[in-house]
């Protein structure tokens, strides 16, 4: 009998999991409170339950007998995937680890205890807590403790940005609370991509260029590029204080989404650890670039099957992920493709259909649509992807 895998999550981006589960044979379970998520489709099985509710999923996952359970990218339900497979005995990294992870006001103090640099920090419960916290800097960054996908993350530089950008993080907080944060400029690209650890140790590294529209939104990813560039002696350090991290959370196995960044003084500033694989296509393009399926490494880690074969292996092709997305509220039409963007796309979808009202791109959640494009070699692909909507018009 074929194993049962549960999967936390049915939206585009989760699909590339339970594909991946079905291709290596195991019975898939589908769960969220969206019914018509595309994932859906491809799984066994479909249950209308939020992913936040650990304890109706707990009962679920119980009741199938699952073999493991993955929350493919998506911070959203990582602790309720981690909680669940801890009170089953099912293969998990530690849930603690998991919630400081997924939280920045556990996940800033847990670097900054260890000797990581941390950008000033504090906690906010009011406007004029953030007045005061914004009269030491002429930028900060205004963010939900525990925000996914960029959302409701604002850069304010004026006071009367404040009382907008305090409303924006507390709709995307679930409750949780706000942070306010020194703002740093980079120095070169953000760093993005995915890491693969097997037995405490990370025996992969899928390290990415992060491009963003600034005209848009300086901190809201619009596309990763592979392979990255970077400095040989950034590289190394990177990769050890990437290390030292997980092996301070004690993170065994799976696959971690990394966001870090350099800055003007060449401080090293790891910006995100997600428990999971990246949104946006990443595993995808990995497995364009590199030919290694981290989305199938994921869900046997999940049911504790071998992974022992993955090993570190080079990107050959220069490959980017892009997500369309609109300058400004509109009713869509259609993407207008110029001739050198056009013949470069290897896949293209979209997530609404004409006549849906769209959004200007200020958060992760207002894509339109994503694409996996492939260049010919690498300065054309960072000069392409660092002015990507110069070749196409939204409609």
């Amino acid at each position: 009998m074929s194993k049962k895998i549960m999967s936390l999550g049915g939206n585009y981006f989760q699909m590339t999991a339970v594909k991946a589960a079905k291709s290596l044979g195991y019975y898939v379970i589908d769960v969220d409170y969206v019914p018509n998520n595309p994932a859906h489709k491809y799984a066994d099985e479909y249950h209308n339950i939020s992913t936040l509710d650990k304890e109706k999923v707990l009962k679920l996952a119980i009741e199938k007998e699952i073999d493991g359970v993955i929350s493919y990218a998506s911070d959203v339900s990582a602790c309720s995937a981690a909680w669940i497979s801890e009170q089953m005995g099912l293969p998990t990294n530690p849930y603690k680890s998991v919630e400081i992870m997924t939280h920045k006001d556990r996940f800033h103090p847990f670097l900054k205890s260890n000797g990581f640099f941390v950008p000033d920090n504090a906690r906010v419960n009011s406007i004029e807590d953030i007045y005061s916290f914004m009269d030491n800097y002429k930028t900060i960054l205004i963010k939900p403790v525990n925000s996914s996908g960029s959302k409701g993350i604002t850069v304010v530089s004026e006071k009367n940005q404040v009382e907008s950008a305090f409303t924006e993080a507390m709709e995307y907080s679930r409750g949780e609370g706000i942070v306010a944060e020194e703002f740093l400029r980079r120095d070169g690209h953000q760093i993005a991509g995915d890491v693969f650890v097997v037995d405490g140790k990370v025996v992969f590294w899928g390290f990415a260029n992060e491009h963003f529209n600034n005209n848009i939104n300086s901190i809201v990813p619009v596309g990763e590029s592979f392979p990255l560039v970077i400095a040989s002696d950034r590289l190394a350090r990177l990769k050890s204080e990437i290390e030292r991290a997980l092996n301070l959370l004690q993170i065994k196995n799976g696959a971690i989404n990394i966001d870090a960044m350099f800055d003007e003084q060449d401080r090293l500033f790891i910006v995100e650890l997600g428990p999971r694989n990246g949104g946006n296509l990443i595993t995808d393009a990995i497995k364009v670039s590199t030919g290694v399926d981290l989305a199938e490494y994921t869900v046997k880690v999940a049911v504790g099957d071998d992974v022992s074969d993955l090993k570190e292996t080079a990107f050959v092709r220069n490959v980017s992920t892009y997500i369309w997305h609109s300058d400004k509220d509109m009713v869509f039409n259609s993407v207008e493709l110029s001739e050198p963007i056009d013949d470069k796309i290897i896949l293209s979808d979209y997530f609404v259909r004409r006549g849906t009202d769209i959004h200007r791109y200020i958060n992760g959640g207002f894509g339109i649509g994503a694409a996996i494009m492939e260049f010919d070699n690498r300065d054309e692909m960072i000069s392409m992807m660092d002015h990507m909507y110069d070749y196409y018009k939204v409609v």
